[in-house]
């Protein structure tokens, strides 16, 4: 088992001393910062425009409710400076080399669809009514790479909660902002824009699925998805769509953008299933970031199988992969 109950992990087995100090100093100033800014909407500086290399602002008030392997995390570096987002290219050094050029604020998300009620949020309010949370993920690619990461969010079950989805809503639809002005792999036809991607609503309401919104304490960077994503630790990490800009209840199984772009490679479920190898290579195996070599063994829902195995109780998960 990598998974252990938070209660039974000690710090010094997650993360090593000066990184622990680090986030206390992140509480300790913002907690002061705070006083000075009441006015301000709490996530305000997840929205300001920066470059895709500069540290971003801490969050505060962050409540700890780890939930881990026994892998050592990842570096904020390693974090922020290989990344899948293909709206800024196809290079894992793209997004950091070009993501600066995007503009987080304002940022609305729209919630709507089958749900009683739909609204424009700017995305400080959308978060604003629950407590944030660090969530310490492990995340594995289809490309057989992984990293384990600090995640800073929020439930997505509290915000599906505030909409009030109707009885006949069965899936989540998400959709990444499109401005090609800004999003120079958007301008390519690397995939039928905007990126679509959706969840089952029980797996949406899942404890285990959440917003993000920072990761190390901080507010992301724009190629981790700023100023919003998604997280979901038991599928592929194209499941993970960032810079959402609408969340849409549905009643029938949202086309999503790598399913419409390859079906025989990309299915809609994409659980982490060692089992089912990618048409053009194995997932028996990984790389652990920053390793160059696929040592690590895959394990079934990426180790979160205790926790989630039952969503798919009955199904064939080759045939629904």
């Amino acid at each position: 088992m990598l998974i252990r109950p938070a209660p039974t992990i000690r710090p010094s087995e997650i993360t090593d001393e000066q990184l622990y100090l680090r986030r206390r100093e992140f509480m300790r100033i913002a907690g002061a910062a705070a006083l000075a800014a009441a006015a301000s909407p709490l996530l305000s500086a997840a929205c300001e425009a920066s470059p895709a290399d500069a540290a971003q602002t801490p969050l505060p008030d962050v409540k700890p409710k780890v939930v881990t392997t026994d892998e050592k995390l990842n570096s904020f570096e390693d974090i922020t400076s290989y990344n899948n987002f293909y709206e800024f290219g196809t290079g894992k050094n793209d997004p950091q080399r070009y993501a600066g050029r995007m503009k987080t604020t304002p940022w609305t998300v729209k919630v709507d669809g089958l749900c009683a009620k739909p609204a424009d949020y700017a995305v400080e309010d959308l978060i604003r009514p629950h407590q944030l949370e660090e969530r310490i993920y492990r995340l594995r690619c289809v490309e057989a790479w992984s990293m384990v990461i600090p995640w800073v969010g929020i439930p997505l079950a509290s915000v599906i909660d505030r909409a009030q989805p109707q009885g006949k809503a069965a899936f989540v639809e998400f959709t990444t902002l499109q401005r090609p002005s800004e999003m120079p792999g958007q301008r390519e036809p690397i995939l039928d824009w905007p990126y679509v991607e959706g969840l089952r609503l029980d797996e949406a309401r899942h404890p285990l699925t959440i917003l993000a919104v920072g990761l190390y304490g901080r507010t992301l960077m724009n190629q981790n998805g700023a100023p919003i994503r998604l997280v979901v630790p038991w599928k592929y990490g194209f499941k993970s769509i960032k810079s959402i800009v609408r969340i849409r209840f549905v009643e029938r199984q949202p086309r999503t953008a790598w399913s419409m772009s390859n079906p025989s490679e990309y299915g809609f479920y994409s659980n982490v299933n060692p089992e089912v190898d990618h048409p053009r290579w194995s997932q028996a195996r990984e790389k652990r970031l920053p390793s160059l070599f696929a040592t690590t063994r895959t394990q079934m829902f990426n180790g979160y199988g205790d926790q989630v195995a039952s969503l798919y109780a009955g199904m064939d998960l080759r045939k629904n992969y």
